[in-house]
């Protein structure tokens, strides 16, 4: 696939999601890896809804940028994600609502934040792993990213949000947005007897989709 379009999908996945509230304000961030072992990524205050192909941040397989406007100030959250992963064709994180609320949540599993409720929040994210919390931009917290990230795609970040990490840009979209509407729907029900998919019904489907 060529470099433009790609560009033109960080373009169009951002708008999506910006205009169906997903993300807010100068909130989040895309990034595709390229074919020469660099990254397009969307640049450091820009909105996912107005961002301009043009002017996306271009970096080589070291992290240094090489056209376009300076990247997100998480790009180290990327490159640790796709260091961790190295099948990955794309990171998204966002900071959307009930994900970001789920993970101010005190006495949820660190391990795991959010049951099996629905199957393709099994099939899509499995376990959900709270990486500690950060001050945004801290680059410490790639240590603990990485950590995590070579057993789990998708990770929630403590007072922040999630980050998953996709074959394709596409499928870390789809991934990021079943997260967000299972932690909707985890905490609309919250203090209701919940009827969760057993360890055996989740085991089934890892071996009918993995």
């Amino acid at each position: 696939m060529s470099e433009s379009r790609l560009r033109e999908d960080i373009v169009r996945a951002g708008a999506s999601l910006f205009n169906r509230g997903l993300t807010h304000g100068s909130t989040g961030n895309i990034s595709i890896a390229l074919p020469d072992g660099g990254w397009l990524m969307t640049p450091t205050g820009s909105s996912l809804g107005t961002l301009d192909p043009a002017r996306l941040s271009k970096l080589d397989a070291s992290g240094h940028l090489v056209d376009g406007d300076k990247p997100t100030k998480e790009a180290f959250l990327h490159t640790t994600m796709y260091g961790a992963r190295p099948g990955s064709g794309a990171v998204v994180h966002l900071h959307s609502t009930h994900s970001v609320a789920v993970s101010c949540l005190d006495g949820i599993d660190h391990s795991n934040c959010l049951p099996p409720i629905t199957a393709y929040y099994a099939m899509r994210i499995g376990r959900l792993p709270l990486v500690p919390y950060y001050p945004p931009g801290d680059e410490t917290l790639a240590n603990a990213v990485g950590a995590l990230a070579g057993k789990h795609h998708a990770l929630l970040l403590a007072n922040h949000g999630p980050v998953v990490a996709g074959s394709s840009l596409s499928a870390a979209q789809d991934a990021i947005e079943e997260l967000e509407e299972t932690a909707k729907l985890f905490l609309m029900l919250r203090g209701e007897r919940l009827r969760l998919l057993t360890d055996e019904q989740v085991t089934e489907l890892e071996r009918r989709f993995h």
